[in-house]
C-alpha cells in the first residue's frame, strides 16, 4: 500500500503553502487550502475507509459534496510548517452521508482539525462544481497589495475589475470574467461562506475587503496563478496610484480579449 505522506497531493500542498508563506501572503496561521481528491486516487493509498475520528463541520454540506474526499490545511496551523510536518498540519477527510461530519482518514496527528473556514471552502467547491465538474482547489490567502487595493476602492466588482484590467495587460487574459468583491465581514462564519459561494457562481476570484482573497481552479497551479496575477497587478496599481500617465486603453483590453479568444465580463469596458 502506498504511503499518503509521499503522495503527489501532499507534496503539492506542502510546496505551495511554503511558496505562499515566502511570498509574505500568509503570516502566522493565515491562509487555508482545500483540495478535492477523487476516490480512485484515494484508493491507491487507502484501499478501504478506516477513520481515525470524526470532526463536526458546523453546517450541512451540499449534496454534491457528500462522500467526497478533501485534503485540508488545519486550523491554527502555520503555512511555513506544512512542508516540515505535513501530517500535523494537513488532514485528509471524507464528508459523511448526511453532510454534517468529516471523517478523518489521515493527518492532524497532533489532535487538530480542519481550518475554521472549511465551511466557506465547501460552499465554494459546491458552487464551482456546478459550473466546472473539474474544479478541485479552493485557496485562501492574504496578499498584501490586494488587501491595500481593497482598502482604497469601493466594494464594487466592476470598479475593482476595471482598475486591475487597466493596470496590467495580463489581467484581462488571466481572469476575463473579472473579480468579485465582498465588504468587510466576520471571517470563519457561514455567512461569509455563503456570500463567497454566491460570488463564485460568476467568478473564480473573490476579494474579501480588509482580509484577503479566494481563488479556485482545476489544479493548485491554476488557483495560485489567478491569485498571483491579481496580487502582481494590485502591486502595480498601488505603487503607481496617483501617478499614472499610461493607463491601458480600452481598445487594447478589447484587442487582448479578441486575440486570446476570451469572453470578458460585460459592463467593465465600453465596447
Amino acid at each position: 500500500m502506498k504511503n499518503f505522506l509521499e503522495s503527489c497531493f501532499v507534496k503539492e500542498v506542502s510546496e505551495i503553502t511554503n511558496n505562499m508563506y515566502r511570498q509574505g501572503w500568509d503570516e502566522r496561521n493565515g491562509g487555508n487550502i482545500s483540495y478535492l481528491i477523487d476516490e480512485e486516487y484515494v484508493r491507491e493509498y487507502f484501499p478501504k475507509d478506516v477513520f481515525l475520528r470524526d470532526i463536526e463541520l458546523g453546517f450541512t454540506a451540499d449534496e454534491s459534496l457528500k462522500n467526497k474526499y478533501f485534503l485540508v490545511t488545519g486550523t491554527g496551523k502555520y503555512f511555513k510548517n506544512v512542508i516540515k510536518d505535513p501530517e500535523s498540519n494537513l488532514g485528509l477527510v471524507k464528508i459523511d452521508n448526511n453532510g454534517h461530519v468529516a471523517h478523518l482518514l489521515w493527518g492532524y496527528k497532533d489532535g487538530g482539525k480542519m481550518t475554521s473556514e472549511f465551511p466557506a471552502h465547501l460552499m465554494s467547491h459546491a458552487a464551482r462544481l456546478k459550473l466546472n465538474p473539474k474544479n478541485r482547489v479552493v485557496m485562501h490567502t492574504h496578499p498584501t497589495y490586494t488587501i491595500c487595493m481593497g482598502a482604497c476602492l469601493p466594494t464594487d466588482d466592476v470598479i475593482f475589475t476595471r482598475k486591475l484590467w487597466k493596470s496590467n495587460t495580463e489581467a484581462v487574459v488571466v481572469f476575463p470574467e473579472g473579480i468579485g468583491v465582498l465588504p468587510c465581514m466576520i471571517c470563519g462564519t457561514n455567512e461569509i461562506g455563503e456570500a463567497t459561494a454566491k460570488k463564485m457562481e460568476e467568478y473564480r476570484l473573490v476579494s474579501w475587503t480588509n482580509h484577503g482573497i479566494y481563488g479556485v481552479g482545476e489544479t493548485i497551479d491554476e488557483a495560485f496563478g489567478l491569485i498571483e496575477t491579481v496580487e502582481k497587478t494590485a502591486q502595480i496599481y498601488m505603487i503607481s496610484l496617483g501617478h499614472v500617465v499610461n493607463e491601458i486603453p480600452d481598445e487594447v483590453i478589447l484587442g487582448l480579449a479578441k486575440l486570446w479568444n476570451v469572453k470578458i465580463k460585460p459592463g467593465v469596458i465600453d465596447e
